[in-house]
């Protein structure tokens, strides 16, 4: 039976859980997840625990935020005036919009506060700044 390194295109199934363990993403009900080893398709703590597992193995992988999504950027939020969000869109905590930059690149947002008179955009992952932790089941390699 081969073992997974780099460069091997591999699938995976796997949950995604917060140190609260609330689930932020599962493969469950859907084809498993494929990228190849060190791609940098994923996130770097979840590609570095690939190496070595051969198909059938299960793990566990605590992945800091240093490794995953990042530390939060606090200069990637903004607060913008509430009456220049047109008001066909949801002013919700959560949303997410897509805003463009000067430049013409399209940035995904999502609003993080919403007050009387501001709403607050982060441009940040949703995810950047947590602890994740990763069941993971190794279910195909094809070696490189």
């Amino acid at each position: 039976m081969s073992t997974a390194k780099t460069g091997d295109t591999v699938r995976i199934h796997y949950t995604g859980t917060l140190k609260s363990g609330e689930v932020f993403d599962s493969s469950e009900g859907r084809d498993p997840l494929e990228f190849v080893v060190g791609s940098g398709q994923i996130i770097p703590g979840l590609d570095r625990a690939i190496p070595g597992m051969e198909v059938g193995d299960k793990k566990t992988v605590e992945v800091p935020c240093a490794q995953a999504y990042g530390e939060t950027n606090s200069e990637a939020r903004q607060a913008v005036p509430r009456g220049s969000i047109p008001d066909h869109i949801p002013l919700e905590v959560g949303t997410q919009l897509q805003m463009q930059t000067p430049q013409g690149q399209v940035v995904q947002v999502f609003i993080a506060e919403v007050t009387e008179t501001e709403v607050t955009l982060d441009a940040n992952h949703q995810l950047a700044g947590k602890d994740l932790t990763f069941a993971i089941e190794m279910v195909g390699i094809d070696a490189a």
